[in-house]
């Protein structure tokens, strides 16, 4: 974690990324990184992918490129920001895709300073595309307000494994409700050699050797 946040500069431009249609996969998981570091860094990115959003208020609308925000486990990464994204960056042509298990992970409370956090609310007001697997009763309680008539709470309770309804925006005005069968991302193996080749390219390009990184930090401590 020093060694990332600790340098002058970062390897990448966000803003570059967003403009030229560029793709940035970051992979935060716990299992490697740790809860603690995952939750900042992914705040972090989501804090500057808005911010070069919002810098586009300098570009001419028709200059302005298609980019899209996917975040699984969103739970994790609830702040003000992802409010922000959702009600102003639509006119910036940034895109929000986000996942989670339910409902109730919306709700985030911080025990330290005593603030609340709901975006539930700010959610279900600005997305327009909604997508639902099988959930718990409570949930579907709520999203058969949002597929109504054509959907109950029971349907969502009661659906097949694998499969999920979704309601889309066209035109700013939602379509009714249907199923869908999403592709199991199970049931084909990804090319090995080809994503291990891009991982390798990336590095080379972006990467630094993490001694000279490390030695570059030490040095700065030892200078001041």
């Amino acid at each position: 974690m020093r060694n990332i946040v600790g340098q002058t500069k970062s390897a990448f431009d966000v803003g570059d990324i967003m403009n030229n249609e560029k793709l940035l996969l970051v992979s935060l998981s716990k299992g490697i990184i740790g809860d603690l570091n995952s939750n900042l860094l992914g705040l972090v990115l989501v804090s500057k992918i808005q911010i070069a959003a919002m810098r586009r208020q300098n570009m001419a609308k028709e200059e302005r490129k298609d980019f899209f925000l996917y975040i699984d486990e969103f739970q994790n990464y609830i702040t003000d920001s992802i409010e922000s994204i959702l009600s102003e960056a639509r006119k910036y042509r940034l895109g929000l895709v986000i996942a989670h298990q339910y409902l109730g992970q919306l709700q985030k409370s911080d025990a330290l300073t005593k603030s609340q956090l709901n975006l539930k609310d700010a959610i279900f007001g600005n997305v327009g595309t909604v997508m639902s697997y099988k959930i718990g009763p409570e949930d579907a309680e709520m999203m058969a307000k949002q597929f109504a008539p054509v959907y109950s709470d029971q349907d969502f309770v009661n659906m097949d494994k694998f499969k999920a309804a979704i309601r889309l925006s066209v035109d700013n005005q939602p379509t009714p409700g249907f199923s869908v069968a999403p592709p199991n991302p199970f049931a084909e193996m990804p090319d090995a050699v080809l994503g291990n080749a891009l991982k390798e390219l990336s590095r080379l390009k972006y990467g630094r050797e993490r001694e000279f990184v490390e030695k570059e930090i030490i040095y700065r401590i030892g200078a001041q």
